[in-house]
């Protein structure tokens, strides 16, 4: 059986060594008395919530799945629906949410800690309240007052939960070609006609209504994205009292058979002159949508988090407790027929790469999350608009370098299990199924290297990633004449080099060939999310200097196995970066 602890000390090291949270919140009003003490117990509760009620669920639920009943009805495994009402009589819902709905108005960075664990127990189940969280944050920034006092209250409470509703039969991630329709009503309302596929949590039985924010064209919109409009549409179109009315013409028609994550429903979603209401402005939808699902790609980059963790865990303690062989350099363990798999180095790769993945990404999340709270809270408007600028440039990153090597690190749990890592009743396989779906959904990894290259660094002319730069450059000014931080600063200006040059050279020769920026955005993003991490290793790596015991020796140890084993990955990434499209483009098709 699987086994998680919520990583407590490792958290708090980013948390308050690292990021030093305290006194960054200090600078932002709504959470200036927020301190350290208040922090942990929220997060020591919120790891008893996932470890006692979730995580036990994890497994029975990937085993029994979602049911389709039928007449648009589904029900999730049982004890989802036990385990989401005691998420909502705890309060998590409300969690980062604004008071004046019913929140508890703590920071943005606090949710993102509560839901690594959540997902490490759980991610099939703790993608319910995810998306809500979504949609919360969509009719936030661009529903009208009405809206937001007849949906936000119930969403805040998770009496209600939320989907976003974008992709459909013939077209995924290109939502320019979108068929669904809106026709306006007498009453200010719009009748919504279209097929929606693979929704998460499209419908099933935890709460007492679910809102969906739909995308769909009015009858005299433009084509592509620009002619793009976003509505709610509830499940139960709410009365005058605010509660769940009559039932909406929006239905479940079936839901998906999937590799993975089995006890969350995927739903296939009929809109059959269902009843909705406009979010934001005509034709401008889009802009609402990328709210929620900027928001949904940050939080897959959460979920791969939580099952790294949770795969590292188990594969470690398998490792320690297997035994198989003999040390190469003479018995460990003579009192024992074999030694145990930790003494042997490709295990030791094994787990530390997991480990230099996994505490990596926990470090940028959370740096993410508070600087999400920074660019909505800090009074200075510079600093507002820097922080945003960073959070859209690393969102990629987040998204793809994340859930990319949290794959890879599932996969090396499974190996470092050998063949029981292929046994269901050890929990690995499930894991590696879970963490496969994360480079699919809300854009695929291809996607976001596109974003990556195209949008975020050549569009405005590389100023975002000069703001990442300018970070980068003032660390490393504060520490080049340190000898302790030599291993570390050294590979870090050289990455930060090499990124330099390699933007300016595909910008150059994408403008030339567009089909050469294609071809090596998903090597960008590697290399890219290799300089990020070794701006958060070389961090971190100073903050263990400073301090003395095991865990700072550890820490150590992890970023120096980063810096000698993995970033090296970035050489024959740039190498293929660098090698252009005619390789890939020269082939006829029908010669594949």
């Amino acid at each position: 059986m699987p086994q998680y602890t919520p990583p407590l000390r490792d958290m708090q090291f980013v948390l308050h060594e690292v990021l030093k949270v305290e006194d960054a919140f200090r600078e932002l009003p709504p959470h200036a008395d927020l301190d350290a003490e208040t922090i942990n117990s929220v997060v020591e509760e919120a790891g008893k919530f996932a470890t006692n009620v979730t995580f036990p669920l994890n497994q029975s639920g990937d085993a029994e799945g979602c049911t389709y009943v039928g007449d648009g009805v589904v029900t999730a495994p049982k004890g989802f629906k036990e385990a989401y009402a005691q998420y909502c009589e705890q309060g998590w819902p409300a969690l980062s949410c604004d008071p004046d709905f019913g929140g508890q108005g703590l920071p943005e960075l606090v949710n993102n800690v509560l839901f690594e664990m959540l997902n490490s127990a759980n991610q099939a189940w703790t993608m319910y309240p995810g998306l809500s969280h979504g949609a919360y944050a969509a009719l936030v920034a661009r529903g009208t007052d009405e809206l937001k006092q007849t949906y936000l209250p119930k969403l805040v409470s998770g009496d209600w939960t939320g989907t976003m509703c974008l992709t459909e039969p013939h077209a995924g991630t290109d939502l320019g070609i979108l068929r669904t329709k809106a026709e306006p009503n007498a009453d200010g309302s719009y009748s919504i006609t279209g097929t929606k596929i693979f929704i998460s949590s499209g419908e099933h039985d935890l709460s007492n209504n679910i809102v969906h924010l739909v995308l769909a064209r009015l009858p005299d919109a433009p084509a592509g994205t620009k002619g793009i409009t976003l509505f709610v549409v509830p499940k139960f179109i709410p009365d005058a009292k605010g509660e769940p009315g009559e039932r909406n013409t929006v239905k479940c028609g079936s839901i998906e058979h999937k590799m993975g994550i089995h006890g969350n429903a995927t739903a296939v979603i009929n809109l059959d002159g269902a009843k909705g209401w406009m979010v934001g402005e005509p034709n401008k939808g889009m802009a609402g949508m990328f709210i929620m699902m900027n928001g949904a790609r940050l939080g897959v980059g959460m979920q791969s988090l939580g099952l790294g963790e949770v795969a590292y865990q188990n594969s470690l303690a398998y490792a320690k407790d297997r035994l198989q062989s003999r040390s190469l350099t003479g018995p460990k363990n003579k009192d024992k027929p074999a030694d145990t798999i930790i003494v042997h180095p490709d295990v030791r790769r094994m787990l530390l790469t997991q480990k230099a993945w996994n505490e990596a990404a926990r470090m940028l999340c959370y740096w993410v999350g508070l600087m999400i709270d920074q660019s909505h809270k800090h009074p200075d408007a510079q600093v507002r608009e820097d922080a945003d600028d960073l959070v859209a440039l690393l969102t990629p990153i987040v998204k793809a370098f994340i859930t990319d090597n949290a794959f890879e690190g599932t996969n090396l749990a499974m190996q470092v299990f050998g063949g029981h890592g292929f046994i269901k009743e050890w929990g690995v396989e499930q894991y590696v199924r879970d963490a496969r779906i994360n480079l699919i959904y809300e854009g695929t990894n291809t996607i976001q290297s596109l974003d990556l290259i195209g949008r975020k660094v050549l569009l405005d002319g590389g100023v975002k990633l000069g703001k990442f730069g300018k970070l980068v450059q003032a660390f490393v000014k504060d520490n080049a004449d340190k000898p302790e931080m030599k291993e570390f600063i050294e590979p870090l200006m050289d990455i930060g080099n090499k990124v330099t040059m390699l933007t300016s050279d595909l910008g150059q020769s994408g403008a030339k060939n567009p089909d050469d920026m294609g071809a090596a955005a998903v090597p960008y993003l590697r290399v890219v999310g290799h300089l990020v991490y070794s701006y958060l290793w070389a961090r971190m790596a100073r903050v263990a200097l400073d301090n003395e015991g095991d865990f700072y020796k550890a820490k150590l140890s992890t970023a120096r196995f980063y810096f000698a084993k993995l970033l090296p990955e970035t050489a024959f990434q740039i190498r293929s970066a660098r090698a252009g499209s005619a390789t890939l483009m020269e082939l006829n098709a029908a010669l594949f």
